[in-house]
């Protein structure tokens, strides 16, 4: 697939259908995560590739399997949702934030070694790290679009990190940033209408 086409069909995906992603594929989409630009240039990055649904049920056991319309239109006020297309997108989204793991075919768990405090940097640069992985995530989702595969993605919330960390074991010193569904999108996968942009309208040259 050409680069600019994989661009242009990468899409967050959160209805799949069944199908097994050959070791080989996997291989090919997190080896492309690993030539992502990186901070310090030494990669230590390292992937925790979740397919046995038993782990899966048990790993994605914090994370809500629904949610109520008074509680869907709580969060959108709360967060200040007001664009419909917006709106539109967390109402698809949301409700799905179990399923659309439970239903991939493996969930990955990218991992980085960091070694400041995420949520209280001394400054810019100790976010570094942090900025650098998600080069790696981007790289991945790409890599399946161009395998023909999809990847929905979910920021964990309140203890679903360390309850990930218990379940799969790995070190303390590694951060969990997101977890990674990656699968065979459905054939009635919902695409939602995304805000369309004109790029000269964000281009700005020498001053604003």
């Amino acid at each position: 697939m050409d680069f600019y086409e994989a661009i242009d069909r990468r899409r967050t995906i959160r209805d799949f259908q069944p199908a097994v992603l050959e070791e080989e594929t996997v291989e090919r989409i997190l080896s492309a995560g690993l030539k992502a630009p990186t901070n310090d240039h030494m990669r230590d990055w390292h992937f925790m590739v979740v397919d046995d649904q038993a782990v899966v049920r048990t790993l994605l056991e914090r994370i809500p399997k629904q949610i109520t319309e008074n509680d869907m239109n709580a969060l959108l006020r709360d967060w200040n949702l007001n664009d419909g297309c917006q709106q539109n997108c967390y109402r698809d989204a949301v409700p799905k934030q179990y399923r659309m793991l439970a239903d991939a075919s493996l969930v990955v768990i990218p991992l980085l070694k960091q070694k400041t405090d995420i949520m209280h940097p001394d400054n810019l640069s100790q976010l570094n790290g942090f900025a650098s992985i998600w080069c790696c995530i981007e790289n991945i989702f790409l890599a399946a679009t161009a395998e023909r595969y999809a990847c929905t993605l979910r920021i964990p919330l309140g203890n679903e990190a360390e309850w990930a960390r218990k379940v799969l074991q790995f070190p303390q010193e590694y951060f969990m940033p997101c977890f990674i569904g990656i699968g065979k999108p459905s054939e009635q996968a919902k695409k939602i209408e995304q805000k369309q942009i004109d790029v000269k309208e964000r281009i700005h040259r020498n001053i604003w």
